[in-house]
C-alpha cells in the first residue's frame, strides 16, 4: 500500500508541477519499460520476472529530488510522448529552473523516448540517462537515423542483455556536451532494470547529484 500511495503521489505531481515548482530543487523524470503499458504496474516477463514499478519509484523518491514519473498508455507513440515530455520541461525552464537541475532518465521505451526527447530539445545543458535501449535498430528507420543525443548523456547497460553500448548513437554529430557509460554485470539481461537493483540505481543517483 505504500509503494502504491507514493506511486500515485508522484503521478499526481506529474499533472499539477506548474502550481508547485521551484526552481532551486532538482526535478528527474522516470520513464519506464514498454510491458508496464499493458495496465498492471507490477507485471511478470516469462523471461525478465517482475517488473516492479511502484518499488522503483518507491526507491527513486528517497533522494533530494523532486520525481515525475506516470504510467503511460498501451502502445504509447514515442514521439507524441516525447512532445509530451518536451511541454513539461519547457514549464520547468519557463518557471525558472536552471537546466542543469532537470533529468530525464529512461529504461528500455521510455529510454528511446528519451533519446526522442534528448534531440528535439537540443538543449546543452539538460541532463538525460538511457538504460538498455541502444542496439542496431537505431538505424531502421529515417526517423530513427535522424535522432541526436543532446545535453549531458549517462548510458547505463547490462553486460549480458541484447541492447548493449551507445557508442554508435553517441558518435552522430552534434556531439552531446557530454557522455558517460557504465556496463553492469548482474547476468539478468533485460531484466537487470525491472528491480530497483544497486547496480544500476546507484550510479544513476551519482550521476544525477553529481557537482
Amino acid at each position: 500500500m505504500r509503494s502504491f500511495l507514493c506511486l500515485l503521489s508522484v503521478l499526481l505531481f506529474f499533472h499539477v508541477a506548474a502550481e508547485n515548482m521551484d526552481p532551486w530543487h532538482k526535478y528527474v523524470f522516470y520513464l519506464h519499460g514498454a510491458i508496464i503499458e499493458d495496465g498492471n504496474l507490477r507485471p511478470v516477463h516469462e523471461r525478465y520476472g517482475l517488473y516492479d514499478y511502484p518499488a522503483i519509484i518507491s526507491s527513486l523518491s528517497k533522494y533530494d529530488f523532486q520525481l515525475i514519473s506516470e504510467q503511460r498508455q498501451p502502445d504509447t507513440d514515442h514521439l507524441l510522448y516525447a512532445k509530451k515530455i518536451v511541454s513539461e520541461i519547457n514549464e520547468l525552464l519557463n518557471a525558472g529552473v536552471k537546466p542543469e537541475n532537470i533529468t530525464i532518465a529512461g529504461f528500455s521505451k521510455g529510454a528511446m523516448i528519451t533519446v526522442v526527447t534528448s534531440s528535439l530539445l537540443e538543449n546543452d545543458e539538460l541532463n538525460f540517462v538511457i538504460m538498455a535501449t541502444c542496439g542496431e535498430w537505431y538505424e531502421n528507420s529515417d526517423f530513427l537515423k535522424k535522432l541526436r543525443l543532446r545535453g549531458n548523456i549517462l548510458s547505463i547497460y547490462e553486460k549480458s542483455d541484447v541492447a548493449g553500448w551507445c557508442q554508435s548513437l553517441v558518435s552522430r554529430l552534434p556531439a552531446p556536451s557530454s557522455f558517460i557509460e557504465i556496463e553492469i554485470d548482474t547476468g539478468k539481461e533485460h531484466g537487470a532494470f525491472y528491480l530497483p537493483h544497486d547496480e544500476w540505481i546507484k550510479p544513476l543517483i551519482s550521476w544525477i547529484n553529481r557537482k
